[in-house]
């Protein structure tokens, strides 16, 4: 015959309680290719990195996002504030797509595997890395190519 294992009883002074995730839900404003709004909060797709507005492929990154979400109801799981003060949050459509990850399949945004673990990259198109030089550069932390880029665009 086994011997009975007995629980330890309940401690509520050790017990922490764990906080629900924050999740909001709701029509989408679309900033840029890598951030949203949804009731008034500034949210930040979670691990992936689009152009800025100003740089290549940012206004098309913008669109392809505005696309994805336009007249449908975005949910946000939220994960964490960046060092920003940003909500960052894993963002999902009504039919369960992931838009981190719709965004990198289209090849307009990339794999930022320091927050995501490396979640998105296998969905990297061939030349998304190439194609989003500065977000890539940024990742790596060559900000010099940065500046050589808005350089480049005050001399015009």
């Amino acid at each position: 015959m086994a011997e009975s294992v007995q629980a330890s009883p309940f401690d509520p002074e050790s017990a922490k309680h764990l906080q629900e995730a924050r999740v909001l839900s709701g029509p989408a404003y679309v900033v840029d290719g890598d951030t949203i709004k949804i009731e008034n909060t500034q949210i930040r797709l979670f691990g992936v990195d689009a152009p800025e507005l100003n740089h290549p492929y940012g206004k098309k990154a913008k669109w392809a996002l505005h696309a994805l979400c336009k007249d449908r109801i975005v949910r946000a799981v939220v994960t964490d504030v960046d060092a920003h003060g940003r909500t960052v949050a894993h963002c999902y459509l009504p039919d369960g797509r992931d838009l981190s990850a719709e965004m990198v399949k289209g090849g307009l945004a990339i794999d930022w595997p320091k927050f995501s673990g490396g979640k998105y990259r296998n969905l990297e198109t061939l030349d998304a890395r190439k194609k989003l030089f500065l977000a890539d550069a940024r990742q790596k932390g060559r900000m010099h190519v940065w500046d050589k880029f808005e350089a480049k665009k005050g001399e015009r």
